[in-house]
């Protein structure tokens, strides 16, 4: 329909993508789909204010209590009255039974950036409500981004380009994402599932050996990026299929030589909103004491945490990445020329802790699971179920390895510059042949975890 009504016209294959998309979230979240209607028209309408009115600053403060009132209505609320709860020892605020809407975060950070910068003076207020409605809830990039700023797309809302070589393009991206969730994210969530749940029954009832601890963790380090980096290599494809460019959100984190240049790589849009809506307005490192700068940073690190979900395990992985940024700032680490190995060999050993700490559901298992990492629960240190899970798993550990270093581009690069006409034939039967992989898998297994689905 996108392609053959909507060629009379834009504005009309605006509408149909408009139309798809709302029925995409609706078919997840049929109630809350009315929650994300209000969230476009609120916005809209605010921004459009906010461009006439002379109380711009009173707009955009009642923007920012009505968007981040209702997403801590839905997602902080009872974290927070639990937590309350606890320390008053009785129950004085009511626990709410409400289910978090999907992408939540995502749409919401989306759509109050436009008014943002529609106050700044960034971007015109749009007149037609529908183009911001496509602008938040396009559904590409829905409910698990990458979060994209308005000016990136805004003229691409009304004069965006098609062709068959853009078309290609997004398929081929779209097909290399979701290969990696299929094939590799999930099969490294069974090795991190079945290592974590252990942990629960505790170092008394279940040894868990040093090495298997370490395994789990390198699994979910590697499920974590390939599952989060797979949605938005497929939201980039689907965007480029309907004519619009998506800024890319990974470049190859886990080939860092620091936490510093870890978050220059890793979720890049989520890390440009803080730094443009929060770290630069605070007054970023552009400050005149030490004291403000470390302030600065622990406000970004904090919402940052809690960005990902209302719990303390969120909230300290936020602060463990804070620590370091400090330290390497403290002992100015990326401005260090040698040691290249081992900077690197430090990144992802925090990298890997902070993803322990990320994905254990409490304190207790964090404990078990650190204290099994570093033998402090009188485990051994080796386990047969490490040669079962390397060697059952040994294909998906090799390639999910190199799919996280530059590898297939400079591999792909090299083959189309020195043999371009085989490349053209053997480069998109190599993706049908991956494609046709991946729908075996996803139609085998009714096991299909996506980890950033709810954020």
């Amino acid at each position: 329909m996108y392609y053959t009504i909507g060629k009379f016209s834009i504005r009309l294959r605006n509408l149909i993508l408009l139309v798809a998309s709302l029925l995409f979230y609706a078919w997840g979240e049929p109630r809350n789909v009315v929650l994300l209607v209000f969230s476009c028209m609120f916005n809209w309408l605010m921004a459009w204010l906010i461009s006439r009115w002379d109380r711009k600053r009173t707009l955009l403060v009642v923007t920012c209590i009505v968007d981040l009132g209702i997403l801590f209505v839905f997602k902080y609320w009872n974290f927070t009255m639990s937590n309350v709860n606890y320390v008053v020892g009785k129950e004085i605020m009511p626990i709410l039974d409400l289910a978090l809407p999907i992408g939540i975060s995502f749409f919401t950070f989306q759509a109050l950036s436009y008014v943002i910068d529609v106050y700044r003076g960034d971007v015109p207020a749009q007149q037609n409500p529908l183009n911001v409605a496509l602008y938040v809830s396009l559904f590409p990039q829905l409910v698990a981004g990458p979060i994209v700023r308005y000016h990136t797309v805004e003229l691409q809302i009304l004069h965006r380009e098609h062709s068959w070589t853009l078309f290609s393009e997004g398929v081929a991206r779209f097909v290399q994402g979701f290969a990696k969730k299929l094939i590799l994210a999930n099969s490294f969530a069974i090795i991190a599932d079945n290592i974590f749940d252990m942990t629960r029954a505790g170092h008394q009832l279940m040894v868990i050996p040093v090495t298997l601890a370490w395994l789990g963790s390198f699994a979910y380090t590697l499920q974590i990026f390939l599952d989060f980096s797979a949605y938005s290599d497929m939201a980039i494809g689907l965007g480029k299929m309907f004519g619009f460019t998506f800024e890319e959100n990974f470049r190859y984190p886990y080939i860092s030589r620091s936490i510093g240049e870890f978050w220059r790589r890793w979720h890049i849009s989520l890390g440009t909103w803080f730094r443009e809506y929060v770290y630069f307005p605070l007054g970023g490192s552009r400050v005149e004491s030490a004291d403000k700068l470390i302030r600065n940073l622990l406000i970004v690190w904090l919402l940052t945490g809690l960005w990902h979900g209302a719990a303390w395990n969120f909230l300290f992985w936020g602060l463990l990445n804070f620590l370091f940024l400090v330290l390497e700032r403290l002992f100015q680490l990326e401005k260090r020329s040698g040691g290249k190995v081992w900077r690197h060999i430090y990144a992802m050993f925090v990298v890997n802790l902070g993803w322990v700490l990320f994905r254990c559901e409490s304190f207790y298992q964090l404990g078990e699971y650190m204290g099994n990492m570093f033998g402090l629960n009188g485990n051994p240190l080796f386990s047969p179920y490490v040669w079962m899970f390397l060697r059952e798993y040994a294909v998906i550990w090799v390639v999910g390895i190199l799919v996280c270093m530059p590898v297939a581009p400079a591999l792909r690069a090299k083959l189309s510059g020195r043999y371009p006409k085989l490349f053209e034939i053997v480069y998109p039967a190599g993706l049908t042949v991956i494609f046709l992989i991946s729908v075996i898998y996803v139609s085998k297994s009714g096991y299909n975890p996506f980890i950033y689905f709810n954020f």
